[in-house]
C-alpha cells in the first residue's frame, strides 16, 4: 500500500463512525486501486508534452491537500483520482484534454487572483504606496548626497507638443513620398564609405551596429559611442525634471583643448581633436558649418546627425522628447550645442523636403527650453503649413501659452490665416468641418495686414509679386508709408518674410492676400480710426525700445546659404588623414596654452598685410596700446 491512500485510510477511520462493514469495504477497495496501480497499464502514443502538464497537475493536488484545512471524505478523493489516472489514457480523448485544459486554466485563474489578494494585503500591512519612478530616482539621487527641490504637483500633458516618433525620422518621411526601394537604395550607397576616405585613413573600414535611436539613424560605419559624456537631473520642480549634460571627467580636458584651438581659429587642431575623439559635440557642429559653406551640404548633414547620435546616446533614463515633463535650460553651456544641433537638423529636413519630420524636431526644441532661445516659434507655423497640419496650428495658437497671444505675431497672424483657407477649401471638397463659427479666411487676412502693414510691401519685394495691381495697392498711404513701430517688431518681421516668403509664390495665396489688402483699402476709406486703433494695439504688444530677439539672426532663417569660393577655402579644408597630431601631454592633462603671439604689422607691404589678414588664424591683436600712448602723448 502506498503512502498516500494509507493515509486516506487513516484520516477516513479517524472521522467516520467505527463500522466493521465500511471498514472492510475500504480496505478491499485499497487493495484493488494497489493491484490496478501494480498491473502494467495499456500506454498508447500520446504527446510527450502532456508529461509536463500532469507533473504539473499532481504538484497542484499536493498544494491543496497540504493547505486544505477541512478533510475530505474517502470517496470524494477515491471519485477524484479515479477520474485523473496516472498514466491511463482514457476513450474519449479529446474530450478529456478540454476538461484538463479548462480546469488547468481555472486553477491557473485562482491562484493568481489569490497571489494578487495575498499581495495586496501584504502591502496593505505594510502601509506602502506604489511609487513612480519620479520618487524612486529623487531618492537615489538624495541617497547620493544631491540636493533636489521636489514638488508633488505633476504638469498635465501637452497634446500640443507631443511627439509622434514615426514622424521623426527622415527615412520614414521618404518612404512615405518616394517608395521603400529608392531610399533604401540611397541609404546602402550612403553607408558605404567612400574609398579615397579609406585610403587616407590608410585602414580598412569596420562596419559597426551602433545602437537605435529616436532623432536619426546612425549609419553602420560610424565608430561606437565612447560615452564620453552623460546626462544629470539637475532639479525637479513644479512637476518638471530640469536635466544637464556633463562630460566625463576623463575627457574634460578635450573642452579646454576646443577652446584653445577656436581662439586661435586653428581647424587643424580642431581637426586633431575630432581625429581621437570622434564625437566632440563642438568639434562636430564647427565642421558642419565648414561644409555648409563650402556647399558641401550632405557632408554637413552628416556631422550634424553624428552630434546628435552622440547627445542621444547620453539621455538620461527618465529623458525623451516623448514626455512632457523634460526641460534642458540654455543657459548651461554644455547644453547648448543640442540646442544648435537640433536647429540645424531642422533646417536640413527642411532642405531635404521632410517637413512633417522638420515639424516634429521644432516641437521637441520648443518643449525643452519655455524661453525659446533658438527661435522654434518663429518657424513651427512654417514647417505645419508645408506639412498640411492647419487643425494642428489653430489648435496650437489657441493652447500654448505665451506672453503675448499668438496671433500678435506677425508670423501666427498671417499663417492663421492662411491655415483657416486651406481648412475651408477641405470643407467644400466634402471633408467635414467644424469651424463654422470661426472667423473666415478673408477676415483673419484683413486682420493681419491692420496689424503689420509693412510685411504686405517685403512681401511684394522678396517673393516677388510681379503683378501691375501690387503698385496701385502700396501706393496706398496705409501701405506704402507703414512703419515697423518697435525694432523687436520690426526683426520679427525679417524673420517672417525670410522664413515665409516662398508660401506666397502660391497663386491661391496672391489671392488671398489681395483680396485682403483691397478690403483694407475700402474700409480705411469709410472710417480712418480704425487703422489708429490697430497701431495702438500694435504698440501695447511690443512696447519695448530695444531689441528683444537681437540673439536671432535672419540668415539662420533662410533658405539660402552663402558659399565662399574653393580658393578660399582650400587653407581651411583639413582632410582626415592629414590631421595633425594631437597636441602634447603637457595640453591634455590641462595646463594652459596660449594663443598664437600676435604679429607686427610696422614697415611691412601694406597689400601683404592685407591678404595675410583673410587667414583666420593670423593675430595682429588689438589697438588699446596704441590709443593709451596717445593719450599719455597728449
Amino acid at each position: 500500500m502506498s503512502a498516500r491512500l494509507l493515509r486516506r485510510v487513516l484520516q477516513e477511520r479517524e472521522t467516520a463512525p467505527q463500522d466493521p462493514a465500511a471498514a472492510a469495504a475500504a480496505a478491499a477497495e485499497v487493495e484493488r486501486e494497489e493491484e490496478e496501480e501494480a498491473s502494467p497499464p495499456r500506454v498508447a502514443a500520446r504527446n510527450p508534452f502532456d508529461l509536463l502538464d500532469e507533473e504539473e497537475e499532481e504538484e497542484e493536488e499536493k498544494e491543496d491537500e497540504v493547505y486544505s484545512e477541512q478533510p475530505v471524505s474517502y470517496n470524494e478523493q477515491k471519485h477524484s483520482v479515479n477520474k485523473k489516472p496516472g498514466n491511463a489514457v482514457p476513450e474519449t480523448n479529446k474530450k478529456s484534454k478540454k476538461k484538463k485544459k479548462k480546469s488547468k486554466a481555472d486553477k491557473q485563474v485562482s491562484t493568481k487572483s489569490r497571489d494578487e489578494k495575498s499581495l495586496d494585503s501584504i502591502l496593505e500591512d505594510l502601509s506602502i504606496e506604489k511609487k513612480p519612478m519620479q520618487q524612486r530616482v529623487n531618492q537615489n539621487e538624495r541617497a547620493s548626497g544631491k540636493e533636489i527641490e521636489i514638488d508633488e504637483t505633476t504638469p498635465g500633458t501637452s497634446s500640443i507638443l507631443s511627439i509622434d516618433p514615426k514622424h521623426l525620422k527622415a527615412e520614414n518621411e521618404m518612404r512615405r513620398i518616394f517608395g521603400s526601394k529608392v531610399v533604401d537604395s540611397l541609404e546602402n550607397q550612403r553607408n558605404v564609405p567612400s574609398s579615397s576616405t579609406s585610403r587616407l585613413r590608410g585602414v580598412r573600414r569596420v562596419a559597426h551596429n551602433p545602437r537605435k535611436t529616436l532623432l536619426v539613424t546612425p549609419s553602420s560605419y560610424w565608430p561606437p559611442w565612447d560615452k564620453s559624456m552623460s546626462m544629470d537631473i539637475v532639479e525637479t520642480k513644479s512637476g518638471f525634471n530640469y536635466f544637464r549634460y556633463i562630460y566625463d571627467p576623463s575627457v574634460s580636458h578635450v573642452q579646454d583643448l576646443f577652446e584653445v584651438a577656436k581662439s586661435a581659429n586653428d581647424l587643424n587642431a580642431i581637426a586633431a581633436i575630432l581625429a581621437k575623439y570622434p564625437y566632440h559635440p563642438e568639434s562636430l557642429l564647427t565642421f558642419a558649418e565648414l561644409f555648409k559653406y563650402s556647399g558641401e551640404h550632405q557632408s554637413s548633414a552628416d556631422a550634424v546627425e553624428k552630434c546628435l547620435f552622440a547627445l542621444e546616446c547620453a539621455w538620461h533614463p527618465l529623458f525623451s522628447p516623448l514626455h512632457s515633463n523634460c526641460q534642458l535650460k540654455y543657459s548651461h553651456d554644455t547644453n547648448k550645442p543640442f540646442f544648435t544641433a537640433l536647429f540645424s537638423h531642422m533646417k536640413n529636413l527642411d532642405r531635404r523636403g521632410c517637413h512633417r519630420s522638420a515639424l516634429e524636431v521644432c516641437k521637441f526644441l520648443l518643449s525643452l527650453d519655455s524661453d525659446d532661445p533658438k527661435g522654434a516659434l518663429f518657424c513651427i507655423d512654417y514647417f505645419a503649413l508645408r506639412s498640411q497640419q492647419y487643425k494642428w496650428l489653430e489648435q496650437f495658437a489657441e493652447e500654448y501659452q505665451c506672453d503675448n497671444s499668438l496671433w500678435l505675431f506677425p508670423n501666427f497672424s498671417f499663417s492663421l490665416a492662411i491655415a483657416r483657407f486651406y481648412v475651408e477649401r477641405d470643407a467644400t471638397n466634402g471633408e467635414a468641418s467644424d469651424h463654422s463659427d470661426k472667423s473666415t479666411s478673408v477676415d483673419l487676412m484683413k486682420q493681419a495686414l491692420m496689424l503689420h502693414p509693412l510685411v504686405l510691401r517685403k512681401i511684394v519685394d522678396k517673393a516677388p509679386l510681379k503683378d501691375s495691381s501690387w503698385t496701385q495697392i502700396l501706393r496706398n498711404v496705409f501701405f506704402g508709408s507703414a512703419k515697423p513701430g518697435s525694432p523687436s517688431l520690426e526683426h520679427m518681421i525679417s524673420i517672417y518674410v525670410e522664413r515665409h516668403y516662398i508660401m506666397w509664390r502660391f497663386p491661391e495665396l496672391q489671392n488671398l492676400l489681395k483680396d485682403a489688402a483691397l478690403l483694407v483699402i475700402e474700409s480705411l476709406k469709410q472710417d480712418n480710426r480704425e487703422a489708429q486703433d490697430w497701431a495702438c494695439v500694435r504698440k501695447e504688444a511690443f512696447s519695448s525700445d530695444k531689441n528683444e530677439y537681437s540673439h536671432l539672426l535672419v540668415s539662420d532663417f533662410s533658405d539660402t546659404t552663402p558659399s565662399l569660393p574653393p580658393e578660399e577655402l582650400r587653407p581651411f579644408m583639413v582632410a582626415p588623414g592629414m590631421a595633425h597630431e594631437m597636441p602634447p601631454a603637457e595640453q591634455e592633462l590641462g595646463i594652459e596654452v596660449r594663443p598664437r603671439a600676435p604679429r607686427e604689422v610696422a614697415g611691412r607691404n601694406p597689400a601683404l598685410v592685407f591678404l595675410e589678414s583673410l587667414l583666420p588664424w593670423v593675430d595682429y591683436g588689438d589697438n588699446h596700446h596704441d590709443e593709451n600712448d596717445q593719450n599719455n602723448d597728449d
